[in-house]
């Protein structure tokens, strides 16, 4: 099964919430602004979107950051392009191939992660070009494949790359293989701040029967999306 950005135990320094990593966005007391991150990894299939939870997007003005491979990009380039231009997305980076982030070839869910500090940096810089090529944009955040870093990868990404790393709260469909009812019963156990993991590359999984009618009441609550800063 092809994983991504799954939960999982971690170790002192091999996990998803590492110092560095970024769950959460500080908001004003009272505000009630959420972040919704939806990673398009590539998959089994190659190819391919969620098009009806981006069009539910689009039709309610919702505001998320898309995390992109390299692999996807090269698969829908089309697809890619029109996202790039719609201002209601921020398009960041997730890595060239979709390896965990490691200077030492750590591996987890069956992948094995960068084997070197050298590996990490075309990991992050291959795909950032390719973003960069379409949106004219150099992406600021990156979130690397099954969100687990080590410290080593951390600090490479961060002080070396200057690049934000986008952890998550709340992973609402764990890597696209959760039923409806619990993508939505995590979305909406929502706190103001949080960084919102789903997938939006498996159209196949019930991500978006899940993720809109909760998106929906969060909007009635109050609740406004916004791109991370």
């Amino acid at each position: 099964m092809f994983f991504c950005g799954l939960a999982g135990a971690a170790t002192s320094d091999w996990g998803e919430h590492l110092p560095g990593v970024t769950d959460r966005v500080p908001v004003a007391p009272g505000q009630k602004t959420l972040y919704l991150t939806l990673d398009a990894c590539g998959s089994p299939k190659g190819k391919g979107y969620d098009a009806e939870l981006i069009d539910f997007l689009r039709a309610r003005g919702i505001k998320a950051t898309l995390f992109m491979t390299g692999m996807w990009i090269k698969a829908n380039p089309e697809i890619f392009a029109a996202l790039a231009r719609d201002p209601l997305f921020s398009i960041q980076n997730h890595g060239a191939r979709h390896r965990p982030a490691s200077v030492d070839g750590k591996s987890v869910y069956g992948l094995q992660g960068t084997a070197s500090r050298e590996e990490l940096r075309a990991e992050v810089e291959e795909c950032a070009l390719e973003i960069e090529r379409v949106t004219g944009k150099k992406p600021r955040w990156y979130r690397c494949g099954t969100a687990y870093y080590d410290s080593g990868a951390i600090d490479l990404i961060t002080r070396e790359l200057g690049v934000k790393i986008a952890g998550f709260a709340s992973t609402l469909d764990s890597g696209a293989t959760q039923p409806a009812a619990e993508v939505k019963r995590r979305a909406l156990a929502a706190k103001p701040g949080d960084i919102l993991l789903a997938h939006m590359n498996h159209p196949e999984s019930e991500t978006f029967e899940g993720l809109a009618p909760a998106l929906a009441i969060l909007l009635e609550r109050g609740y406004v999306f916004e791109q991370l800063p």
